[in-house]
């Protein structure tokens, strides 16, 4: 098996100075630092702006506007009910089974997950979980995600999803997971993850794998193989990303993305407008750019490379920006906490500065163009 080292000081960085390590030591003392050999080898070092570099090696703008932000943007403790378990949606239940990724992300909404001073949120044991998914029998698909799943040992991951299995009303497994864009040998060199996907991922019951490119420099030939991996094993393959300042918010790398994705074999899933974490100023896009950037990259592609949607994750729902016009941004409740609100149209007033949800003012009594109601559909 291909040897892969994680790292996790700068120090341990030979491209990085000693004076800029000096320089970032004040970020990694409260954002920490952790990313692979493979992953930095894929980094053009004589690039200041290249944007691997960008996605892992901290930047000193994260300690900026130190006010601005969460730890936990999306509220996530609302809708915990067990440990390390989420249940938002009626439908849909999310168990945190990691708190390592095979790098970290600098935009990572839960990053709170590896700061030394949080609370771990991971589960620890699994059956307090998998009990309330067995009682709540209106959870018909399960998200594993962290962390990463895949930084786990598969024979443990194979513990999860077989007991998962053995739950009738569970149709879908799902697996967010970096690790076929972070170190692909994960999944090329370890033959009981694709024996585990041929066994539970059947003709009825599908395992998908929410992937997570955010750059097509991270769509390597060997990010290929392990793609091609899941694929042949029966796997059902998307991938979300969010729209990140300095990384993806151009219209043509993002339409480079989706094309090459949709030639993969990777449906286009979720653009996320990043969450305000704390830290994550640097990295964020304002809702009428990440719009326009959106709908820009869409202008030229197949129907095939076209099927994300622009969301914000929050705390009520994931809220899909739809349009927009002079005055006005069109929002839908994709998914929402309250399940009687899925659907349901807001208008808010054109802001250039708003970056979330929250920043927006809503109109009380919006009058909605002719062609808008289709979208309650």
């Amino acid at each position: 098996m291909k040897k892969i080292k994680y790292i996790s000081r700068l120090t341990d960085i030979p491209q990085l100075s000693y004076k800029e390590v000096r320089r970032l030591e004040s970020v990694v003392d409260f954002f920490p630092f952790l990313s692979n050999t493979y992953y930095l080898g894929l980094i053009n070092w004589r690039d200041r702006n290249d944007p691997i570099r960008r996605l892992v090696i901290p930047s000193t703008e994260e300690l900026d506007d130190s006010d601005w932000g969460m730890a936990d943007p999306s509220r996530e403790g609302d809708y915990t009910v067990a440990s390390g378990l989420q249940h938002k949606y009626n439908d849909t239940a999310l168990m945190l089974v990691s708190g390592l990724c095979g790098s970290l992300c600098r935009y990572c909404f839960r990053k709170r997950l590896f700061m030394e001073d949080k609370e771990r949120e991971v589960l620890v044991g699994y059956d307090p979980a998998i009990d309330y998914i067995r009682d709540h029998k209106e959870i018909n698909n399960v998200l594993l995600t962290g962390g990463d799943p895949l930084r786990m040992k598969t024979s443990k991951l194979r513990g999860i999803v077989s007991q998962l299995r053995r739950i009738k009303h569970v149709g879908v497994i799902r697996i967010g997971s970096k690790m076929v864009a972070y170190n692909p040998f994960r999944i090329t060199e370890d033959p009981e993850l694709p024996a585990l996907i041929e066994e539970f991922s059947t003709p009825d019951r599908r395992m998908y794998f929410m992937l997570h490119f955010s750059h097509p420099n991270e769509i390597t030939p060997q990010a290929v193989k392990a793609v091609n991996t899941l694929l042949k094993s029966g796997a059902v393959l998307c991938n979300q990303t969010p729209m990140i300042h300095g990384i993806n918010d151009n219209p043509a790398v993002l339409a480079e993305l989706f094309n090459r994705l949709s030639s993969i074999g990777v449906a286009p899933y979720y653009v996320f407008i990043t969450r305000p974490a704390v830290g994550n100023k640097p990295y964020a896009v304002p809702i009428t750019r990440a719009y326009e950037i959106f709908q820009d990259a869409r202008r030229n592609l197949s129907g095939v490379a076209k099927r994300a949607a622009l969301v914000m994750s929050h705390s009520s729902g994931k809220i899909e920006v739809c349009g927009m016009d002079n005055d006005s941004i069109y929002l839908r409740y994709h998914r929402a906490a309250d399940s009687s609100e899925t659907g349901n149209m807001m208008v808010a007033r054109r802001d250039e500065y708003a970056y979330w949800f929250d920043d927006l003012k809503l109109n009380n009594a919006p009058v909605l163009p002719n062609w808008l109601p289709w979208l309650r559909r």
